[in-house]
């Protein structure tokens, strides 16, 4: 796991090159089809090295949840357990890592027509103020979600607002159930954030090469498929969504663009740093290969001795 940008797929189809692993994607936007170029979704010639489960799979008009992603892995883990390989889980998404190892309590199911009503007031007034009604009926989770974290806020108030009930108290009476499986937990980031800036910049610029705007033009095509949805919430896709609707010039979006990514690896760094017994680890740095093999031989895996001692 790690921060957008920080070099996590080139290191694990290098550990899938020497391992019997198997990548699981932890991305809440390479579920999509369609958006390839803005998630920087894995290509052909790559996937042939290394397959990625639970990439390209929904459709852009449909919501994905922790649940669901919760349920899509553990039935794609349990398939690479049975054809005894190791399942190596690697995205950004830390909602999803943080669901799957430790578990979802049960909460009152979603209300589009809530949901719709959460997201017109962030409109017309912005989720800071969103969070801030949090604080006073939730403060707990208030306290534990971040004010420009606008899917949790949403989630939050939802709950409240069906059952009458904070999500607090949903939480401390249906404690979820933990992973039953042995986890190695891999943190990828370079050691200084200005490198991790410039490495969010450098991709940016790769991807509006590439065509990301004219991706988002396609996807706007779609009479089902607005602004507000869920995949076009994602980081990059928003901003170019916002500049082909005439709100700024090309100048303005790539620098929106890169100020929302540098935000988001920071939010998914705060998450990452309480991630207990973590190995970090610089995808830059010389050896880097060769000091996640030995995280993983300490652990135990015996094909990470072998490598690792060879």
């Amino acid at each position: 796991m790690g921060p957008t940008a920080a070099g996590k797929t080139a290191l694990a189809v290098e550990l899938v090159r020497r391992l019997p692993c198997e990548i699981v994607s932890v991305d809440s936007a390479m579920v999509y089809r369609g958006m390839d170029i803005g998630t920087a979704k894995p290509g052909p010639e790559l996937l042939t090295v290394a397959p990625h489960r639970l990439i390209d799979f929904l459709d852009p008009s449909e919501p994905y949840s922790a649940a669901r992603f919760r349920a899509d892995a553990l039935r794609e883990m349990a398939d690479i357990r049975a054809q005894g390989r190791i399942p190596l889980l690697v995205g950004g998404t830390m909602l999803y890592f943080r669901a799957l190892r430790w578990g979802l309590a049960r909460l009152p199911s979603g209300s589009p027509e809530v949901r719709r009503t959460i997201e017109a007031e962030a409109t017309a007034g912005g989720w800071a103020a969103l969070h801030q009604e949090l604080t006073r009926v939730d403060p707990q989770a208030a306290a534990r979600i971040h004010c420009h974290d606008p899917q949790r806020i949403q989630r939050a108030l939802e709950v409240y607002r069906i059952s009458g009930r904070p999500l607090s108290a949903h939480l401390a009476e249906s404690p979820p159930e933990p992973l039953q499986y042995r986890v190695v937990s891999l943190v990828v980031s370079p050691v200084e954030r200005g490198i991790l800036h410039r490495r969010i910049e450098q991709r940016l610029d790769e991807m509006l090469q590439q065509g990301l705007v004219e991706e988002v033009v396609a996807l706007r095509r779609r009479p089902d498929l607005g602004p507000d949805a869920p995949s076009m919430r994602a980081v990059g896709y928003r901003q170019v969504w916002e500049f082909l609707d005439g709100r700024y010039d090309r100048a303005e979006m790539r620098r929106r663009a890169i100020v929302a990514t540098r935000r988001f690896a920071k939010r998914q760094l705060t998450w990452l740093r309480s991630e207990w017994g973590a190995e970090w680890v610089d995808a830059q740095a010389p050896g880097a290969l060769g000091k996640l093999l030995l995280s993983l031989r300490k652990a135990g895996i015996p094909e990470a001795r072998d490598r690792a001692s060879g």
